[in-house]
């Protein structure tokens, strides 16, 4: 990693929280593959790398990322929590609804969660049920496991914040970034430092003891998702699932209603890729 000069504001913002070791670097191969070494040398929870650029970002199912630098809010974040090897997943979603809370407290804009790691703007959903969607972002969560037991989960988030309006045809169909939708340039320090404020509230409800915790959160997840209610189609590898999304389950999975012969059955889809369908799909 090259180390950069910024985040000593976000630093201030964020001391008394979890999340106040903050390490800004210019360039990086991957923020994920930091924190992960950070981990394997013994780093405590807490400690977040964030990029102007990755020359080697990854999303979901390996897909390479890429973002112009300084465009992107690009950054991973170390936790060691006391979860169940079933329960990880909690932090994608906590990391999702506080990205979503952010971006609406910093720009006005209300993205909405695609599950099951994606952020987006839903462009017309208003006129038409099936609208499109372009992607905002997307979370990456990577787990180091011993002797079944949790050792480490590394969350990374990577937001569009700040692109050029001239984007290549082919992403400018399935893309956008916050300020082509607000018409200005937003700080991206503003933005981390509101993530990392509601991360470390949802980080709190999903890590007590005891208490709802899963409902609390997965509430949340239901009031900001972009896949209930939507025709979708879900790739599972060994086959496809299509019909309505219905429900997310407190464990975080969707419950997909399929119509088949009999009736309705009810598909709990616990991962996937998911593909949302416009009516002519």
């Amino acid at each position: 990693m090259v180390t950069g000069m910024r985040g000593d504001r976000a630093r201030s913002a964020l001391a008394g929280t979890r999340f106040a070791d903050v390490r800004w670097v210019s360039e990086t191969g991957s923020t994920n593959r930091d924190v992960l070494e950070l981990a394997a040398r013994g780093a405590p929870e807490g400690v977040v790398v964030v990029a102007d650029h990755q020359q080697a970002g990854r999303g979901r199912l390996d897909r390479s990322w890429h973002a112009p630098p300084r465009g992107s809010l690009l950054m991973s974040i170390l936790f060691r929590p006391s979860l169940a090897v079933a329960d990880a997943h909690r932090l994608t979603t906590a990391a999702g609804v506080s990205a979503a809370q952010a971006c609406r407290s910093v720009s006005g804009i209300e993205p909405r969660l695609k599950w099951p790691n994606d952020l987006v703007i839903d462009t017309d959903r208003d006129t038409d049920p099936g609208g499109s969607v372009r992607k905002l972002g997307g979370i990456l969560a990577e787990s180091t496991v011993e002797g079944g037991e949790l050792q480490a989960v590394v969350v990374g988030i990577g937001l569009n914040v700040n692109w050029p309006s001239d984007l290549p045809t082919e992403l400018a169909e399935i893309a956008t970034a916050l300020n082509h939708l607000t018409g200005y340039d937003l700080d991206r320090e503003d933005l981390l430092i509101a993530l990392l404020a509601q991360l470390d509230h949802w980080s709190d409800v999903v890590l007590a003891p005891s208490g709802d915790r899963a409902s609390l959160l997965m509430d949340q997840a239901r009031a900001w998702s972009a896949t209930l209610g939507r025709q979708v189609r879900v790739d599972l590898g060994v086959e496809q699932v299509e019909g309505e999304a219905l429900e997310l389950t407190d464990d975080g999975a969707l419950v997909v209603g399929v119509g088949t012969a009999a009736g309705l059955e009810r598909r709990v889809i616990v991962a996937g890729d998911v593909v949302h369908l416009r009516p002519t799909d």
